[in-house]
C-alpha cells in the first residue's frame, strides 16, 4: 500500500514542526500510512508532484500548481479571506482552516480589554505615567463586568470561548450567528442567540460588543455609522476579527462624538495602522497590533486538529472546518 505524502510548509528544523510529530505519536496506524515531508525551500520536485496533502499558512501558487496529485490543502490560519486561489477550487481540492485554534487566547485578549475599560485601567495607567496619585477618575468610577451584557457578533469557536469566560464573570451573554442552528459546542449556551436579523437588538442591549465574524462580502463594513448609532453611548466595541468589517472612518467619528464610549481594537482596515490615524492617540481607544491570535500553544492545537482531520481524510470521511466558497469561509 502506497503512503499518502503530506507536505508541511515549515522547515524541518522549525520548532513548530515538532508539534506535528508529537500529535501523531498516539496514532501508530496513521504513521504507517503517511509520509511527512517538511520544507519551504529546496523542496525536491518529486515531493511537489507527489504531495496529496499540503499544510500551510499561505499558498505558494507557482509551486503548488505543479502538485498534480494534490487533494487537500489544510491552512493553519483560521481566516481565509484572500488566501484561497480560484484554481484550487476549480481542481476540486478540499480546503480546510484552523477554526478553533484561537478560542482561548483571543477570548482572553478580549476579556483583558473589557477589564481595562471597566476597571478604568485606562485612567490609572495615564496617572502612573504622569506620576499622579489619583484614586477617583472623573466622569466614571471603576465598575464591574458582573451584571453587564456582552454582545458577540459571530458565535463560532471564538465566540463560544468568550461566552464561557464572560459567564464566569457573571455577565449576561447575547449573540448573533448567521445560522443559529449550526453550532460547534452545543453545551455553550448564550442567554440569547439570534440570527442576523437580531443584530439591532444585540447592539442596543449590550454594554460590550465583540466583533468575531468572518470577513466576507456580506460583512464588509457591517458595523457602519448606522450600526454604531444603535449602540449605547456607554458601550464599548471590540474587533478581533478583520478590520474591514468595521467602517473605520465612522468608528473614529463615533468615538470622537461620544456615540459610543470606547473601542478595543486588534485589527484595522489598513495594517500596519498608519502613523497619522487618530486612533493612536485617542484616550478611549485600546489598540494592539493584530496579536490577539498569538499564543505559544498555537501549533500544538493546530497539529492536533490536523491529525484529527487526517484520520478522517484517510478513512474517506467528511473533513472538519471545510471551506465553503458560497459562504466565503
Amino acid at each position: 500500500m502506497s503512503r499518502t505524502l503530506i507536505w508541511i510548509y515549515l522547515e524541518p528544523d522549525d520548532a513548530d514542526a515538532q508539534a506535528f510529530w508529537h500529535a501523531l505519536e498516539p496514532y501508530s496506524d496513521i504513521q504507517k500510512r503517511i509520509e511527512l515531508v517538511f520544507g519551504r525551500t529546496n523542496v525536491p520536485e518529486s515531493v511537489v508532484h507527489e504531495a496529496e496533502v499540503f499544510v500551510c499558512g499561505g499558498v505558494p501558487e507557482d509551486t503548488l500548481k505543479r502538485a498534480e496529485r494534490l487533494r487537500w490543502v489544510s491552512f493553519w490560519s483560521a481566516g481565509l479571506d484572500g488566501k484561497v486561489p480560484s484554481w484550487l477550487l476549480k481542481r476540486g481540492v478540499q480546503i480546510t482552516n484552523a477554526s478553533g485554534v484561537h478560542g482561548p487566547n483571543i477570548a482572553e485578549h478580549v476579556l483583558g480589554m473589557m477589564i481595562y475599560f471597566t476597571r478604568r485601567f485606562d485612567f490609572y495607567l495615564r496617572a502612573q505615567w504622569s506620576r499622579r496619585w489619583e484614586r477617583t477618575p472623573p466622569n466614571r468610577l471603576p465598575g464591574e463586568l458582573s451584571g453587564q451584557t456582552l454582545g458577540i457578533l459571530g458565535f463560532g469557536r471564538i465566540g463560544e470561548a468568550l461566552a464561557v469566560r464572560a459567564h464566569a464573570f457573571g455577565m449576561r451573554v447575547i449573540a448573533v450567528k448567521r445560522d443559529p442552528n449550526r453550532r460547534y459546542d452545543a453545551t455553550v449556551q448564550p442567554d440569547r442567540l439570534y440570527g442576523l436579523e437580531g443584530l439591532p437588538e444585540v447592539l442596543s442591549e449590550a454594554d460590550h460588543v465583540c466583533v468575531a465574524l468572518p470577513y466576507t462580502e456580506q460583512t464588509h463594513h457591517l458595523i457602519d455609522r448606522e450600526r454604531l448609532s444603535q449602540m449605547r453611548s456607554s458601550a464599548y466595541l471590540y474587533n478581533i476579527a478583520r478590520g474591514k468589517i468595521v467602517d473605520e472612518v465612522a468608528l473614529i467619528e463615533a468615538l470622537q462624538q461620544g456615540t459610543i464610549a470606547g473601542a478595543g481594537l486588534d485589527v484595522f482596515e489598513e495594517e500596519p495602522l498608519p502613523a497619522d490615524s487618530p486612533l493612536w492617540t485617542m484616550e478611549n481607544v485600546f489598540l494592539t497590533p493584530h496579536v490577539s491570535g498569538v499564543t505559544p500553544h498555537y501549533f500544538v492545537r493546530f497539529a492536533q486538529l490536523f491529525v484529527a482531520n487526517l484520520e478522517r481524510y484517510l478513512e474517506g470521511k467528511s473533513l472538519l472546518n471545510r471551506y465553503e466558497p458560497q459562504r466565503g469561509y
